[in-house]
C-alpha cells in the first residue's frame, strides 16, 4: 500500500503537503509547539525511573526441600546459608581493617560540641589508639583470648567503637552495660561474666561501680578506666577497696610505650556478650560470635546489593544505644566500607540539631521514633485545609511508591516535604527500622514524605539482630520483608493460642550461622531457646503471606488466661490499640481472677488537646487526662478499632485509666529496647489496676 493512500486512511495530510501545513503557521505556534516538543523530550529523557526489585516480589521466598515447611530467601541463588559477603571481611577484626584500606585513612569517628561543627578521627587514628589501649590492657594483667571479658559502661561516642575494636585487637570480648539496667542487673553481669576491667565515660559511673565493691558485691572487679577527666579523689577511694582507676589516655599512653603485636580472632570465636534486659528475671548474656554477626549484616548486603549499596561517602548517626545489636550490626556495616559514623551530643532534643549538622545518608531508628515524627508533622496541620492538602500530596508521592518509584524532588516535596527531608539533614538516602513493630500508617506515610528507602527488619539479639528485611522495591507495609540470605525461617504450632502450621502460622524459628550459641553460663534458659537442631524460638507468632514474606501477628510470652479460659496475648491488642490517633502508650492488663481486660493510657501530649478539640472537649493535657468524658470518647475509639482488626470481645478492654507521664526508661517501665517491663507496669498501677476491676464490675 503506497504512503499517500494510508495517510488518507488515517485522514492525515501526505508528506508532501506537510511542509505546506507548517509553513501555513505563525511564528508564535511554532515556537510554542517547540516548546512543548522540549518539554515532552526532557520528561521522557528526566522521567522518575522505578526501582528494579532483585527478585519477583510475587514470590519472596521459598520452602526448602526436606526441612519441614522450613522457607529461605531467593535472593543469591545458591542453597547454601550466607556466612560471609567478602572473602577478606569474616571477623569484625577484619571488618574495620576492610574499611582502613578501602577509605585512603579517610574520615572514620564523628564528634560534636554544642553548636560547633563535627570532627574527625581518621580510620588511621582510630587503629592506631585501639591497638594502643588493647597493648595497655595487656600491660595491665588482661590476656589476649576469648576468655578475658571487657566491660564498657558508656552512652554513644568514639571511645566506645576504639574500646571495641581494642578487644577485636586481641581476641577479648565486649560485654555492654546499659546505663539503665540497673545496679542489681550491673552487678549481676559483672559477677556473671567474671569482668575484671571496666571501661566507663563518667566520673558517676565509675562510683556507681566503686560502691558495689565497697559493699562487697563485686569481688573480681579490679580496674576501672575513664575516658573524662576525674578528680584525684576517686582513685583514692578505688585504692581504698583494691581497684585501680586509671584514665583512657594512660592506659593507651602505657600501650603505646609497650606496643604488644595484634592478636587477631577467628571466626568463631566469642566477640560479645549482649545481655539483653528482659521484663523479668536476670538479664540473658546472649553469646555471639564474630561469625554470627558478619553473617547477619551479609544478609542485608545481599538483599540490598543492587540497589541501595553502602558506599564510602555513607554516613551513619548514631544514637540508638551502642549496647543493642541493631545498632552495632547496621554501624558494621559502615566501616566494612569506609563510611563515616557520628555520634549525637548525648541529648535526644537535640538529634534534628546534629543531623542538620552531619548531613547524614543512613539513618537507624525505632519505630517509637517515626511515630514521634508523624505525629509532629500532623500537628503541625493546624488546620482543616492545611491537614487536606498534607493528606492530598502524601497521597499522590505514595502512589509513585506503589509504583516503585522513591525520589525526592518532586512537586509535592518543592510544595510540602523539603523542609521535613531538610530537618533530617537533607541527605537520607536509607531509613532503616528494627525492634519493634512499625505502624502501616506511619511506613506508608513517612516513605512519601521523606523521599528515601524506608527499610524494615525483624529479629532479636538470639539472632544476632535481624532474620528478615524488606526486599527492595517491596513498599508495600504491614509485614517484616522475606528471611535474611543467612539463615532460614519456620513456623511452628502453637496449641494453646490455636496457631497451626497447616493454616501458615505458628511460632517464628530462626536457624543459620547469624543464630548465638547460647546464653553464658545459663544451660536452663540456652535450652528454652535452642531446641537440639539448632532452631532458634523467638517466641513471637508469624503467618506466612501468598507473596512469601512474614508478619507478625502475636506474641507467644506474656500470655495468660482470663477467668472463663480465654488465653490472652496483651502485646496483639496493644498493637492494635496504638493505632488510636491519640493514645501515645498502652498497657493492657489481665488476670486469671478476672473476666475481662483494662488498660492503662498515656495520650500523646502533642496529638490529644486537638483531637478532643474536635469533639468538643476543652483544656489543657493535665486537665483533660482527668477528664471523664474524653476517658470514654477514647475509650471507644480504641474499641472501635479493636473490632476493625478482629477482636473478640473477651480480647477488648472494658475500662481505661489516663495517665499524664510517658513510660520511659528513666522511670523504670521500659527495657532500654523501649519494650514495656511488665511485671513493673503491673506493680507501679496497682492501686488503679484494683480501681478500674471494683468499678467496672
Amino acid at each position: 500500500m503506497q504512503t499517500q493512500e494510508i495517510l488518507r486512511i488515517l485522514r492525515l495530510p501526505e508528506l508532501g503537503d506537510l511542509g505546506q501545513f507548517f509553513r501555513s503557521l505563525s511564528a508564535t505556534t511554532l515556537v510554542s509547539m517547540g516548546a512543548l516538543a522540549a518539554i515532552l523530550a526532557y520528561w521522557f529523557t528526566h522521567r522518575p525511573k522505578a526501582l528494579r526489585p532483585p527478585c519477583n516480589l510475587l514470590m519472596q521466598s521459598e520452602e526448602v526441600e526436606d526441612s519441614g515447611g522450613a522457607r529461605r530467601s531467593v535472593i543469591g541463588g545458591s542453597p547454601q546459608l550466607l556466612t560471609h559477603y567478602y572473602d577478606d571481611a569474616r571477623t569484625m577484626y577484619q571488618v574495620f581493617r576492610r574499611g582502613l584500606s578501602i577509605s585512603g585513612n579517610g574520615p572514620c569517628l564523628g564528634f560534636r560540641k554544642p553548636k560547633q561543627p563535627y570532627q574527625w578521627l581518621s580510620y588511621q587514628e582510630v587503629a592506631d589508639r585501639a591497638e594502643f589501649l588493647g597493648s595497655g590492657l595487656l600491660q595491665h594483667n588482661c590476656k589476649a583470648c576469648t576468655d578475658q571479658f571487657i566491660g564498657v559502661f558508656a552512652q554513644n561516642r568514639p571511645e566506645w567503637i576504639i574500646a571495641e575494636l581494642a578487644c577485636y585487637t586481641y581476641s577479648m570480648v565486649v560485654v555492654p552495660l546499659y546505663d539503665t539496667l540497673g545496679p542489681g542487673a550491673i552487678r549481676y553481669i559483672i559477677n556473671t561474666a567474671d569482668i575484671s576491667t571496666v571501661i566507663v565515660d563518667k566520673p558517676q559511673k565509675a562510683i556507681l561501680l566503686l560502691e558495689h565493691v565497697e559493699r562487697k558485691e563485686t569481688p573480681g572487679l579490679k580496674m576501672i578506666i575513664l575516658m573524662e577527666p576525674f578528680e584525684e579523689a576517686l582513685k583514692e577511694r578505688g585504692q581504698k577497696c583494691g581497684v585501680v582507676i586509671k584514665s583512657m589516655q594512660a592506659v593507651e599512653d602505657c600501650g603505646q610505650a609497650n606496643h604488644h603485636a595484634p592478636v587477631p580472632p577467628q571466626p568463631d570465636d566469642l566477640s560479645i556478650v549482649c545481655f539483653t534486659s528482659g521484663t523479668t528475671g536476670n538479664p540473658k548474656g546472649a553469646m555471639l560470635t564474630h561469625g554470627n554477626v558478619v553473617a547477619d549484616f551479609s544478609g542485608f548486603l545481599k538483599v540490598t546489593e543492587k540497589v541501595i549499596f553502602p558506599r564510602q561517602d555513607d554516613v551513619l548517626i548514631s544514637f540508638l544505644p551502642l549496647a543493642h545489636m541493631f545498632e552495632r550490626v547496621i554501624q558494621s556495616v559502615v566501616y566494612c566500607h569506609g563510611g563515616r559514623v557520628g555520634f549525637f551530643q548525648g541529648d535526644i532534643r537535640l538529634l534534628s540539631d546534629d543531623m542538620k549538622a552531619l548531613h547524614p545518608t543512613i539513618f537507624p531508628v525505632v519505630p517509637r521514633l517515626l511515630n514521634r515524627m508523624y505525629d509532629k508533622i500532623f500537628s503541625q496541620a493546624d488546620t482543616p485545609l492545611k491537614r487536606w492538602l498534607l493528606e492530598f500530596a502524601a497521597k499522590r508521592k505514595q502512589a509513585e511508591v506503589r509504583s516503585g518509584i522513591i525520589r525526592n524532588n518532586s512537586i509535592w516535596d518543592e510544595l510540602f516535604f523539603n523542609k521535613i527531608q531538610a530537618s533530617l539533614g537533607g541527605r537520607v538516602r536509607m531509613i532503616v527500622t528494627g525492634a519493634a513493630p512499625a505502624s502501616p500508617t506511619v511506613l506508608g506515610f513517612l516513605r512519601a514524605a521523606l523521599g528515601c528507602q524506608v527499610y524494615e527488619g525483624y529479629g532479636q539479639t538470639e539472632c544476632t539482630a535481624g532474620c528478615t528485611f524488606t526486599t527492595p522495591g517491596d513498599w508495600t507495609s504491614g509485614h517484616v520483608g522475606a528471611p535474611l540470605p543467612c539463615n532460614h525461617i519456620k513456623l511452628v504450632d502453637v496449641e494453646e493460642l490455636n496457631y497451626w502450621t497447616c493454616k501458615g502460622e505458628g511460632e517464628i524459628c530462626v536457624r543459620g550461622p547469624n543464630v548465638f550459641k547460647g546464653y553464658l553460663k545459663d544451660q536452663e534458659r540456652t535450652k528454652e531457646a535452642l531446641d537440639s537442631d539448632g532452631w532458634l524460638h523467638t517466641g513471637d507468632i508469624g503467618k506466612w503471606l501468598p507473596e512469601g514474606t512474614l508478619k507478625i501477628i502475636d506474641r507467644k510470652k506474656h500470655i495468660f488466661k482470663l477467668a472463663q479460659g480465654e488465653y490472652v496475648a496483651p502485646e496483639k491488642i496493644e498493637n492494635i490499640y496504638i493505632r488510636s490517633e491519640p493514645v501515645a502508650q498502652i498497657y493492657v492488663h489481665g488476670d486469671s481472677l478476672k473476666a475481662f481486660l483494662v488498660g492503662i493510657v498515656v495520650p500523646d501530649p502533642e496529638v490529644m488537646p486537638c483531637w478532643a478539640q474536635k469533639r468538643g472537649i476543652e483544656g489543657q493535657y493535665s486537665d483533660l487526662c482527668k477528664n471523664k468524658e474524653l476517658k470514654k470518647t477514647i475509650l471507644e475509639d480504641m474499641v472501635r478499632l479493636g473490632k476493625e482488626s478482629g477482636l473478640h470481645s473477651f480480647e477488648q478492654v472494658k475500662a481505661i485509666y489516663i495517665h499524664s507521664d510517658m513510660f520511659s526508661v528513666q522511670n523504670g517501665l521500659l527495657t532500654p529496647t523501649l519494650k514495656a517491663k511488665r511485671p513493673e507496669l503491673r506493680e507501679y498501677f496497682k492501686k488503679q489496676i484494683e480501681e478500674l476491676y471494683s468499678t467496672s464490675m
